[in-house]
């Protein structure tokens, strides 16, 4: 009797994983983005690009030239130095030297963090359109902007970008690559299925005039995180947001060197989740739950010896769709290295639900630097 329940709740988790894997990820396995309007060079309207810095000079001198080497008509770069100790304001005031698009903004705010300085440069930002990144990123091309601008069209006020970590050696490298790409696969796809709940500060545009309309980040302010996705989470909707996923408009970003630094980065992050509106939250629980339960139900079930064949063709049949649609990703996000890992990493996954599980549950006071 027991065995008999544990496999139709192996049936029902892995039915409802198909669904998300058939039904939803299959969107940017497919995805063929609209041809975008035409604008000539010179009906290119204006952006400002706003990083936030805290003790950042090493990562600036490196990426800082990448940003201000845009091929884009009007733009300009805004650098929020928010209460650095190092040489941060002296290396973008070399920059700024050659650059007059270049603004260095002091956050001298008494409350520090991300937020606060972020919102500083966005409101001194002189241009509606503006594009979000970090200091330790990269364009990938100099179209950054102006792939990402084509996209705000009509009633569009939000293009969700990509950002892929570099690739290094070794497994911790693998899986920082791999989850990010599975995170992004999930907010594209549920952007194109019409319900955007998230986006990437590392790669993000939107307008000014929807930020100021939405007053900031005024409803989040006390949790470190979420200045791109509970902003995002608050404002889109499924007429006002579009996914951004090509290659010359990726920002690539330097990853963690050692777990413990990957679980501190990752801890921060995953504490916005228990604030997304209860219908994404229900839709990410259950996929994070059929995802585990598909693999410790089929693991329980083989171990005891029960039902093997059919719980094998039941594996079988999930890693198919997922390695089909994981090929078809991992090519168009320039990641085709990690095709033959896949179904390991999709399994070792698991674990890292439970690694960071306490985590949605007693929350995570850490602050961004």
């Amino acid at each position: 009797m027991l065995f008999s329940l544990l496999f139709w709740l192996l049936v029902v988790a892995t039915a409802v994983q198909l669904f998300f894997w058939g039904a939803i990820f299959s969107r940017l396995a497919c995805h063929h983005p609209p041809v975008a309007q035409f604008i000539s060079p010179q009906h290119e309207p204006p952006i400002s690009v706003v990083i936030c810095a805290r003790n950042e000079a090493e990562n600036l001198s490196k990426n800082l030239y990448h940003f201000l080497n845009q091929n884009y008509r009007l733009f300009e770069i805004i650098v929020v130095n928010d209460h650095s100790t190092d040489t941060t304001r002296e290396v973008v005031l070399n920059f700024q030297a050659k650059f007059p698009n270049l603004r260095l903004i002091e956050s001298t705010a008494t409350a520090s963090g991300k937020k606060v300085a972020l919102q500083k440069g966005i409101m001194a930002a002189r241009f509606d359109i503006i594009a979000l990144s970090d200091a330790d990123c990269q364009p990938a091309t100099d179209q950054w902007l102006a792939t990402m601008q084509r996209a705000l069209q009509g009633n569009i006020q939000i293009a969700l970008g990509y950002s892929p970590y570099v690739k290094q050696v070794g497994l911790l490298n693998r899986f920082i690559r791999f989850e990010t790409i599975y995170t992004a696969l999930q907010y594209a796809s549920f952007a194109l299925a019409g319900m955007p709940y998230m986006g990437v500060g590392r790669n993000l545009m939107y307008r000014k005039s929807l930020f100021l309309q939405e007053r900031g980040f005024h409803k989040h302010t006390h949790i470190a995180s979420g200045d791109d996705d509970l902003f995002i989470n608050a404002v889109s909707n499924r007429t006002n947001t579009t996914i951004v996923f090509d290659a010359q408009a990726f920002v690539y970003s330097q990853p963690k060197s050692s777990w413990r630094d990957y679980y501190y980065q990752k801890s921060r992050h995953l504490t916005t989740a228990t604030s997304y509106r209860p219908l994404h939250q229900l839709a990410l629980g259950a996929l994070a739950a059929s995802h585990a339960g598909h693999y410790l139900l089929a693991l329980t079930l083989l171990a005891g010896g029960h039902m093997v064949v059919f719980v094998l063709f039941i594996y079988l049949v999930r890693i198919g769709v997922v390695s089909w649609t994981y090929g078809r990703v991992l090519q168009r996000l320039q990641a085709s290295d990690l095709i033959a890992w896949a179904p390991m990493l999709d399994a070792g996954y698991v674990l890292y639900y439970f690694v960071f599980a306490p985590i949605l549950l007693i929350g995570n006071k850490n602050q961004w630097k």
